[in-house]
């Protein structure tokens, strides 16, 4: 992180431990979860923190040996093939799972991996050997805030009221998942005290490899981004993706975290009484 550029240096977090994981084999509800690429090294707080809040609500989430980036990185930088080589290996650590129906859901905690993993189908179709496979695994693909929705209430309790935070929610969540509402309600359904702010649609500038590669104009928008986000005064800004999650925080001294991160603390300090 030190030897970095000063504009590339903020983009990279401290690293944090990411404590104890708990026994997730004892739950009969089991999930997959794709850990990637970029969010093990620069971020593994968030995947122990998922890891953490599935197994409060009685699901154990565990990463398939050989599973790797979701071809998302390559992409963006138009190395197609080497794309669509990653997500054969994908499909080919997570296929006997999926196949002997040992788990209920793959889990995405990076929306910008679950859109990409969500396109499987469509970028295999025309492989004989993994096109039938692909479209299996994609009708399994969640975020995880379609995953703890249904156990809003019983987390609920062990939460928190009146944490002030705004929500930004990654042009890959909102408009190719569909999924701001849902993620929007289950914060609220938290307990997070939710902050408006204007032009929530447009995107905040890290938009994948575009904030490397177009920094005046990625900067600009996060800028406008974070301008229009202070009207709100929040404590913590609660993101669902690393890559906005990273290009925001090098714009602001406040928090910016993914939610999961966030409640899982809650939990844990709840825990601790």
């Amino acid at each position: 992180r030190g030897i970095l550029p000063q504009a590339l240096r903020r983009k990279v977090p401290e690293r944090r431990d990411a404590g104890p994981l708990p026994q997730v084999a004892r739950h009969d509800r089991q999930v997959l979860m794709l850990a990637g690429c970029v969010q093990p090294a620069m971020m593994p707080t968030i995947d122990a923190a998922t890891i953490r809040v599935l197994d409060a609500v009685g699901i154990g989430a565990r990463i398939a040996p050989g599973a790797g980036c979701c071809g998302a990185v390559s992409f963006h930088l138009d190395a197609q093939d080497e794309a669509v080589a990653q997500m054969r290996a994908n499909v080919d650590a997570w296929w006997p799972l999926v196949q002997d129906r040992k788990i209920e859901a793959i889990v995405m905690n990076a929306s910008g991996c679950g859109a990409m993993v969500k396109e499987y189908a469509h970028h295999l179709r025309h492989d004989p050997a993994y096109a039938q496979k692909a479209a299996d695994i994609v009708a399994l693909v969640k975020d995880v805030a379609e995953i703890v929705a249904p156990h809003a209430e019983l987390l609920r309790s062990r939460l928190p009221s009146g944490t002030r935070a705004s929500f930004h929610p990654p042009c890959t969540l909102q408009h190719w998942q569909g999924l701001r509402p849902l993620s929007e309600q289950l914060l609220v359904d938290l307990g997070f005290e939710l902050q408006p702010f204007a032009d929530k649609h447009l995107c905040c500038g890290s938009a994948g490899a575009y904030s490397v590669l177009n920094p005046d104009i990625a900067l600009e928008l996060r800028d406008r981004k974070l301008g229009a986000i202070a009207v709100g005064s929040p404590d913590v800004i609660l993101s669902a993706n690393i890559g906005c999650i990273g290009h925001l925080q090098s714009g602001t001294d406040t928090p910016v975290r993914h939610w999961v991160e966030v409640v899982d603390e809650q939990l844990r300090r709840a825990a601790q009484g």
